[in-house]
């Protein structure tokens, strides 16, 4: 069972019911109702980004559960109260498997699982853990890598861009990776980024994406964007372009360079099946190649195939653990030295980045 609704469906409902009220005639859920699981995102769920990957995530679920779930996607909140107030009423309303898609509802999505130990709450890109949370994230640096080699290998200006959601750590570590897949093939190559400061405006991000071309950025990466803008401004330039999440070849047949999809629903059944047996336990959640969530579709034939035979060389060790993108020496874009030459970041350490790498040349905001 699917419901899709919206922010003004919502709003009218609480409205109507008041959230005081709906949280005090809460009934008890029968053992023999379907799990209600409810996924709320901040952008529309279309037919790419991230909220469509997210929902696409739960398609498993559905084939595997049938009338045991029932899934309801709530498209298109903003991060603040409205989404603080929708995520209790749904929890209110017997929904007890909650996975709230933005990095800004972490606070008001960890409130409830605090309150309500029967609930399962899973977190997109947060940090917060709690045994009925979870943040999970995705190692989208894996694929940026490479992309970054192709991306050096193509460019003839030296001069890489992305246009960027928000300076949170998943998307820093992106652009660093970016950079440095670029510096593996052409070590002098640079990296511009203009920060959207949001998920979904379309008007922004492709005017964002016309400024880095004026700039003489030959391929571009749309990191994070929930709209496709990116990659037809870019395919209207005859400029290469990638994006995250899900592909977009469509909106760019000729110069679309290719893809990091995520693929959620491993992550999402395991977590399901665990809730169901009652055997969930929160965790920081970090998932990649190796876990089958993180891939690199849609390559452009263009990319040379010397590059090539070196990209799916690189892309093994990476599958395998025998390489990462964060392996050192590394230098800051402050000159300072950040990973000395053997050494690898954990996990911990890369989930927390707030730096750029040597190379990228626009600031992170303050």
């Amino acid at each position: 069972m699917l419901d899709n609704l919206t922010r003004r469906t919502l709003m009218k409902g609480l409205a109507a019911t008041g959230l005081a009220g709906a949280l005090g005639s809460r009934l008890a859920v029968a053992a023999d109702e379907p799990l209600g699981i409810t996924l709320v995102v901040p952008s529309p769920v279309g037919d790419v980004g991230w909220a469509h990957a997210l929902a696409a995530g739960l398609d498993p679920i559905k084939a595997a559960y049938g009338d045991k779930v029932k899934v309801t996607v709530i498209e298109n909140i903003p991060e603040g109260p409205d989404a603080d107030r929708i995520m209790n009423k749904t929890v209110a309303d017997g929904n007890k498997f909650l996975i709230a898609g933005s990095f800004g509802y972490q606070n008001g999505a960890l409130q409830i699982a605090r309150r309500d130990p029967s609930v399962t709450v899973l977190h997109a890109s947060g940090f917060q853990v709690a045994p009925n949370f979870s943040p999970f994230a995705a190692k989208y640096f894996q694929g940026t890598y490479l992309l970054g080699m192709a991306a050096a290998a193509l460019s003839t200006t030296g001069k890489l861009g992305s246009v960027s959601a928000f300076a949170i750590p998943e998307l820093i570590t992106s652009i660093n990776a970016f950079a440095l897949g670029a510096q593996a093939v052409k070590p002098d190559i640079e990296v511009s980024v203009v920060w959207v400061n949001s998920w979904f405006d379309p008007a922004k991000e492709q005017e964002a994406a016309k400024a880095l071309v004026a700039q003489k950025c030959d391929v571009i990466f749309s990191n994070a964007q929930d709209t496709p803008s990116v990659i037809a401004a870019c395919e209207e330039a005859g400029i290469y372009a990638f994006n995250l999440n899900s592909s977009m070849k469509k909106y760019a047949p000729k110069t679309y360079l290719g893809c990091v999809a995520t693929d959620w629903s491993p992550f999402f059944k395991a977590s399901v099946d665990a809730h169901l047996a009652g055997t969930f336990k929160g965790a920081n959640t970090f998932l990649g190649v190796s876990d089958k969530v993180v891939e690199v579709v849609d390559w452009n034939p263009d990319v040379p195939a010397d590059t090539m035979a070196r990209i799916k060389e690189i892309g093994a060790k990476i599958a395998d653990g025998s390489f990462s993108p964060f392996t050192g020496p590394i230098t800051k874009a402050d000159g300072s030295e950040s990973v000395a030459s053997g050494k690898t970041m954990a996990d911990a350490e890369i989930v927390a980045m707030n730096w750029h790498v040597k190379g990228v040349t626009t600031p992170l905001p303050k």
